[in-house]
């Protein structure tokens, strides 16, 4: 039976920059001891320091306790409740304790022409690798991206023998349009932005600014997938229509177990810091409370700055609304 989360080698907990990147739980209940998050499962029971761990991802069959949600929270760390080994994400919550410094970094470069652009023919260059692409303008660097993806799918239809006609796709019904094979790669496809999605949260970043694609709130998930796509779920499409396997359920679990396998988890984290600050540059990620001041840059927070502000007018009176069950040991009075 293959181990349920993710293990860090014990060198990997000394190197508070990065932190463990990440610890995936699943079939186990999480509780909190002291400043250590318990994972308790049938078969071993794993204390991990919380404020070692940079993302949290709940898989199927989780459970957990308030008191560890909390505890992760005031250690910074990032909560996402994902599918079987982190494909598709569901939701993510992530506490007060986390500083800005690589969403800021992300903004920064993204409302730049020409550092958006630097970012962009990196992220091409990841896809040609040994191929100079430097000097490429967006729209040279589209094309030779779409010369690209058509080999590749004839290389692969040529390697299995499965018929390509060429993608079909339709935008939001992935699975209505197209044959078997366009629609394993439409399900690998939404398997592995769920994977990047839940990095990109995790890490503090924001999924919505991209550098190549733009306008959805997912556009950055986009970029980051398509680094991986050739990798990983075009070969695994063709793969699995090649053995006859053409369910949704046959492209989720075969890309999970490549990301178990080759330890995608990681290299995306990798890739993504690498991407927003490139070595040399730094991004930081204390927490800061501070406000933002047209003259000064920033001045500090948690500072009254009108004593005898009146709040009423922006609604902040009668408008919250509280629902709190009974304590635990009331007993009900009525017979």
């Amino acid at each position: 039976m293959p181990d349920i989360w993710w293990k860090a080698d014990p060198q990997d907990l000394h190197r508070l920059v990065d932190r463990v990147s990440s610890v995936y739980v699943e079939r186990s209940h999480l509780d909190r001891d002291e400043n250590a998050i318990v994972i308790i499962n049938k078969r071993q029971t794993v204390r991990v320091p919380a404020a070692m761990v940079a993302v949290m991802l709940l898989g199927p069959g989780t459970r957990v306790t308030h008191g560890a949600i909390r505890l992760l929270a005031d250690s910074g760390t990032t909560v996402c409740w994902v599918g079987e080994q982190g494909v598709r994400m569901y939701a993510a919550g992530l506490g007060p304790s986390r500083g800005a410094g690589l969403l800021h970094r992300q903004a920064w470069l993204v409302t730049r022409p020409k550092e958006r652009l630097a970012v962009a023919r990196t992220m091409y260059a990841m896809r040609f690798p040994g191929e100079d692409v430097s000097g490429l303008t967006m729209q040279q660097l589209r094309g030779r991206e779409g010369t690209r993806v058509r080999k590749i799918y004839r290389a692969h239809a040529a390697r299995t023998g499965v018929t390509w006609k060429g993608r079909d796709y339709k935008p939001g019904d992935a699975f209505a349009a197209g044959d078997d094979l366009n629609r394993l790669l439409s399900a690998a496809n939404a398997a592995l932005y769920g994977i990047c999605h839940a990095v990109i949260i995790g890490l503090g970043a924001s999924p919505g600014l991209g550098f190549v694609h733009t306008g959805k709130a997912t556009s950055f998930v986009l970029d980051i997938a398509d680094l991986y796509k050739a990798e990983y779920t075009i070969p695994l499409a063709f793969d699995l229509a090649a053995q006859g396997l053409t369910e949704e359920r046959d492209a989720r679990l075969g890309l999970r177990d490549l990301i178990a396998r080759h330890k995608l988890l990681g290299r995306i984290v990798t890739d993504v810091k690498s991407l927003l600050t490139p070595e040399g540059t730094d991004s930081e990620e204390h927490e800061a409370n501070l406000l933002w001041d047209e003259h000064l840059g920033t001045v500090p927070g948690g500072t009254n700055y009108a004593a005898h502000a009146d709040l009423s007018p922006h609604g902040m009176t009668d408008n919250h609304i509280a629902v709190i069950g009974p304590d635990l040991d009331e007993t009900d009075p009525t017979p």
